[in-house]
């Protein structure tokens, strides 16, 4: 996936200006699970000052989920279940990626997907069907437009049709 990202500032007259407007330089399509990507935005770790930061902000092998008070903006397709189902999958292996890619996110996955983030998510449903589960196998179905505010809850993301589903996210990183 390739997504531009244009970002905006002040000049030094405090007049508002493009700093950079280009593809997202870190994205990562999963070799282990077709279909799978995420694309890192932007990420501040701690609380934003609005002043654009020294160096890249995102990075491919670092957190997805910031400290308290920071955000990270990703887009994340999901792969159809079946891939996951499909005989020829390696956990292993995908589990392996995970942990270089995503590796605060691959500390927190249980074995069936769940999992919960010291954060607050904000979500929208960019294309396609995603299903939200929640404990004791709860699910609600959200398709394009539809938005998902989390509150550091337990969740999975299944995707239950044959084609990647793609969600934007913005995750504000919580205390507790």
């Amino acid at each position: 996936m390739s997504v531009r990202r244009v970002v905006t500032g002040a000049d030094s007259e405090g007049r508002s200006v493009v700093i950079s407007d280009g593809v997202v330089p870190h994205s990562h399509d999963f070799k282990s699970m077709p279909g799978q990507s995420q694309i890192r935005i932007w990420f501040t770790p701690g609380t934003s000052t609005g002043k654009p930061p020294e160096a890249e902000p995102t990075d491919i092998h670092g957190p997805v989920v910031p400290g308290p008070g920071g955000a990270s903006f990703v887009i994340v397709r999901y792969a159809p279940d079946s891939v996951v189902m499909s005989p020829d999958f390696d956990p292993l292996a995908a589990g392996q990626e995970l942990q270089t890619y995503a590796p605060d996110l691959a500390d927190v996955f249980e074995p069936n997907g769940m999992h919960r983030t010291r954060s607050v998510d904000y979500g929208i449903v960019l294309d396609g069907e995603v299903w939200l589960e929640l404990d004791d196998g709860f699910q609600v179905r959200l398709t394009p437009g539809d938005t998902v505010v989390q509150l550091a809850a337990r969740h999975a993301w299944r995707n239950k049709t044959e084609a990647p589903a793609t969600v934007a996210f913005v995750l504000t990183g919580v205390d507790a």
